[in-house]
Parts: C-alpha cells; structure tokens; sequence
C-alpha cells in the first residue's frame, strides 16, 4: 500500500495525531451485544490481526505517533480502543461500559492512563468513550440512545470544560456515534464532518445541519460497511475500503481517502475509528 507524504496538499493539511491501539490478540464473537455479532459465524483471529497490523502501519507511514496497550484474554473487544475513553488536554475520562461483557475494560483502559501521565477521571455515568465521544473543534459531541447515557454528557462537560452536544441515535446498526458519524477537519474554525443522517433523530439532525452546514452526507451503502467510522488528520482520511461512494466524496473536498480492508473486526460491530483512540496531552 503506497501512502501519500504527510504534508499539505491543496490547502488541506494534515496534522499529526496520537493514537491507542490494542492487538486483537484474543479476537472473537463469543456473545452478541449488537447488530454485527453473530457467534455462529465463524471468525479468524489470524484474519483480523493481519488487517488490524495495515491499519496500524497506514498510521505510521502517515507519520502519526502510536502506542499499544496490551490485551488481556477473555475480553475479545479490547481491540475496539476507542470505547475505553476520552482524553483531553492531558485528562482521561475512563469508560464505565454497558453490557457486562466489556466492564473490566473500563479498568484497564483506565490503568494504561493512569500509567501514561493522564490525570484520571473516574466517570460515575454509563458511556463508551469515543464511541461517543467526539471532539470537533472545541465542542464534544455526545451521541446517546443505545449506550452512553445523557447523563455522562454533563459529567464529560464538567471535566473537560467544553460545550458538549447530545444526538440521539435511532439505528440500532449505528449503536455509537462513530458509526455514524466521522470527524474530518478536527480542529480550527473550520471543523467538519460526514454523517448518516438517517441514524439520529430529527432534532440531532437538525442541529448537525445548523451546525456543520458543509457536512458529507453519506448513504446506507457506504455506512453499512461502518464507512464513516473512520480517522482524518485533516488531510488523509482512513476509511472501509467498501465505502466508495464516501470515497469519491472525500475526493471532491480535496481529501486524500485511504481505503482498508477490516471486514473480519467488522463481525464485531468495529471499523477503523473503533479500534483508535486519540490521546491528547496538555496543550
């Protein structure tokens, strides 16, 4: 796979990022806690460590920082990192998960930060991390509706300081946020992003319009393949290589998409977004 050089290109820049990725050492459908898993289907931990490792390398050929927490047997979901917190300006609000198949996540997640000079904050409230989670610009926006509860939205916004924005999710295939919705410009005045807008409900989708009046709107074709649980540096965006037509739209913006192939992680209900969490230092 040949990667472009991480400099400008046609006014957009890309920025470099910092991310937590988990080896899917231990990789499996063993239970079903959403609409992707099936655990009669038969799943290849060998298939999916080999297409984690070209999301892993297509980050450090665009010259983004990336550090690996270890993974621990019996929590098959361990590889989809962005659900084991949000960090921001050097504060780690750990995840506190719903179903009792992924809670000893949330400690270990919260461990690696605590390890890595994160000031740890332990959330009372139910939420999934940067599953939905996801910071552009200066305001955080919350999704709800199948995992994070309302109530972690003002905790998160007590923490951090940040305006947080609640969406309601109403498909449960895009059970977080970053299944439907991608984060393309991450910071400055011009942030931006791709969504699905028939996964929120019409007052989210209202306020997505009002607020990001540039935005993709992506359709059910790309987002089945979880096209929009992708990673931008405000240039490259990495994406499902199935989600074409979200492709050929990251184009026409100037974007350079990057498609890759996770479908094996994808039996799990995880894309490219859901096995990176971002780590923000102090700023």
């Amino acid at each position: 796979m040949s990667l472009p050089a991480p400099s400008a290109v046609a006014g957009r820049t890309a920025l470099r990022r910092r991310f937590l990725m988990c080896r899917p050492e231990h990789f499996t459908v063993a239970y079903r806690i959403n609409p992707w898993m099936n655990p009669e289907d038969p799943t290849d931990t060998s298939v999916a460590l080999g297409q984690w490792q070209t999301l892993y390398d297509a980050y450090v050929g665009l010259g983004h920082d990336v550090e690996l927490i270890d993974p621990i047997a019996g929590l098959p979901d361990m590889v989809y990192a962005a659900n084991g917190g949000f960090t921001l300006d050097g504060v780690a609000y750990t995840a506190r998960f719903t179903h009792p198949e992924r809670q000893p996540e949330g400690p270990a997640y919260g461990a690696w930060f605590a390890e890595h000079g994160f000031r740890v904050h332990e959330a009372r409230e139910v939420n999934e991390g940067e599953g939905d989670f996801l910071l552009v610009g200066d305001v955080i926006l919350a999704g709800t509706g199948f995992r994070t509860s309302v109530e972690s939205h003002a905790e998160l916004a007590q923490v951090t300081g940040r305006e947080v924005v609640t969406l309601r999710l109403v498909d449960p295939r895009f059970y977080h946020l970053d299944t439907a919705l991608a984060v393309l410009d991450p910071t400055g005045a011009d942030a931006n992003i791709a969504f699905l807008p028939e996964a929120f409900d019409d007052v989210s989708r209202a306020e997505l319009h009002r607020r990001y009046p540039d935005a993709i709107e992506v359709g059910l074709e790309d987002a089945r393949w979880l096209g929009l649980n992708s990673i931008s540096d405000g240039r490259n965006v990495v994406i499902a290589s199935r989600a074409v037509g979200f492709e050929a739209s990251l184009k026409e913006r100037g974007y350079t998409p990057i498609g890759l192939d996770l479908a094996e992680l994808l039996l799990g209900g995880g894309g490219v977004k859901c096995c990176t969490l971002e780590l923000r230092g102090d700023r």
